[in-house]
């Protein structure tokens, strides 16, 4: 992976709050800036992420929100330094003011898991199948406290499969990962994120493929934690209804740029992008007058070919010429904390009132 702590004109990485600003006091626990990553292919770079900015406080629930191929994914990827060899990463990630892309790979493994944690989507494929579930907790632990005994790791183990609510936990520690339903693989690998404490928990897409009731528990499990530990969490996710009573905070990411970020209960009541607009509205709901719902039409640009200006522009059906396809669209802020990336978005929420 090629890293470079640098803004998108090539100078020294901005450390101010493009927003609102900040003082020492109100420094961030997590604080990315200008962040952009491109892969290499064969028909040339692919730029997943484009000038992404945002901050996580401590304690604090972000939920980013986005269709597949938004760049969630890839964004938590280079926050964890864990990116395929090649990939280009320019901006800035700093941990309590300390910057990770200038980090050896050395350096950036003890941040992993220790700092940094993530809960990966695919618990089956995430978890290795030729060791025990408590095999693989313990050895979680082991890589950041040396010191610790067998026996200290075994109770260790426990404690954390008891946390993540598995019954019987010391029993459940000689079981192998296929021994363990979908939702109970879910929160081994929770357990395992959590288990040296880190000051942040990304959680990518971690309620895919399980039914709604499994969600819901699983979702628990990770609201649990967060009152225990008091750890940040930033919750990748396709689904709005996922965020909405977890969340303190939503962005939305559209083929890879930022264009809303506000509070939960702005952003479900007062949208200020067409896009999250036509994301709520395809949203099932029952307080809804009509249960029809409404799709967004077309489908999002390809990333070898995204169009200047709002990337959502083709499919808007509020796009302007002359004043959606302006290139670089600066965030405007609507109300306190709520920003959006839309040039019409003063004169469209005028227009609603």
């Amino acid at each position: 992976m090629t890293t470079a702590a640098t803004n998108n004109s090539g100078g020294p990485a901005a450390s101010a709050i493009p927003t609102g600003g900040a003082g020492p006091a109100d420094t961030p626990l997590l604080a990315v800036r200008d962040l952009t990553v491109r892969y290499r292919s064969e028909a040339g770079p692919v730029t997943a992420v484009t000038g992404l900015s945002f901050d996580v406080a401590a304690g604090e629930t972000l939920g980013i929100v986005g269709e597949s191929g938004s760049g969630k994914s890839a964004a938590s990827m280079a926050i964890m330094g864990l990116l395929p060899a090649g990939t280009e990463v320019t901006g800035s990630i700093r941990l309590r003011g300390e910057e990770l892309l200038t980090l050896s790979d050395t350096q950036m493994r003890d941040v992993r898991g220790r700092r940094i944690a993530i809960v990966f989507q695919d618990a089956l494929s995430a978890l290795n199948p030729m060791m025990t579930v408590g095999a693989q907790l313990a050895e979680a632990v082991a890589v950041h406290h040396r010191d610790r005994g067998r026996v200290e790791l075994h109770e260790r183990a426990a404690e954390l499969l008891d946390l993540v609510g598995i019954p019987d936990p010391r029993a459940r520690l000689d079981q192998y990962p296929h021994e363990y339903s979908g939702g109970m693989r879910q929160r081994a690998l929770i357990a395992m994120s959590i288990a040296n404490d880190p000051e942040i928990l990304i959680a990518d897409e971690p309620t895919t493929a399980l039914d709604v009731t499994v969600q819901a528990q699983v979702l628990e499990v990770i609201e649990r934690v967060q009152d225990r530990t008091d750890t940040a969490v930033v919750l990748i996710t396709h689904d709005l209804g996922v965020v909405a009573g977890l969340a303190d905070r939503v962005l939305v990411l559209y083929s890879g740029t930022k264009l809303e970020d506000g509070p939960v209960d702005d952003l479900f009541h007062a949208p200020a992008h067409p896009y999250t607009e036509g994301l709520l509205a395809a949203l099932p709901r029952v307080d809804r007058k009509t249960a029809r719902l409404v799709p967004i039409p077309g489908q999002p640009p390809s990333p070898r070919d995204r169009p200047v200006g709002c990337p959502f522009g083709p499919r808007c059906v509020h796009v302007l010429p002359g004043v959606c396809d302006v290139p670089d669209l600066p965030m405007t802020r609507v109300s306190p904390g709520h920003d959006s990336a839309c040039a019409r978005v003063l004169e469209l929420m005028g227009a609603a009132r």
